[in-house]
């Protein structure tokens, strides 16, 4: 009695790969190809993520500012001075995001100043900002290295 269709194993060529895993790619060199394709993928995240700490290491910029507000007056409803004590390696310019905000912590005033070098490490600056509505405080949004 010969065995039914189902009964049957898969046909295999002299190579030991059936026809299921030619049709479907689970051949021997399928399986080599994804396995060299991953070492290739693996080895150029490792080249990329080795070369980035590289750079950020030795980027060259060790300056580092720190801020600190001082103070603020609100004038009127168009107006406010904003003082604010900026420290950062002497010689180095900096520019800062100055804002003034209302009591829903909407900005409704904001100006970038561009503070010069300075002989010295830590400085003072007082800052006068227009503003939209009445503000109800005043401060330093961010500082950065130009």
């Amino acid at each position: 009695m010969a065995p039914s269709p189902t009964q049957a194993g898969p046909r295999t060529r002299g190579d030991g790969e059936s026809a299921l895993d030619r049709r479907y790619g689970r051949t021997r060199s399928y399986r080599l190809r994804r396995r060299w394709i991953a070492v290739i993928v693996g080895g150029a995240f490792v080249v990329v993520f080795g070369a980035w700490v590289i750079f950020a290491a030795f980027d060259g910029t060790s300056a580092s500012v720190d801020t600190n507000d001082a103070g603020y007056v609100i004038h009127d409803d168009h107006s406010a001075t904003v003082t604010s004590e900026v420290s950062v390696n002497a010689g180095t310019k900096v520019d800062c995001a100055i804002e003034v905000l209302n009591s829903g912590f909407d900005v409704v005033g904001w100006k970038v100043v561009h503070l010069p070098a300075s002989t010295q490490s830590s400085n003072t600056y007082t800052t006068q900002i227009k503003t939209m509505n009445r503000g109800v405080t005043g401060l330093i949004d961010k500082c950065w290295l130009p």
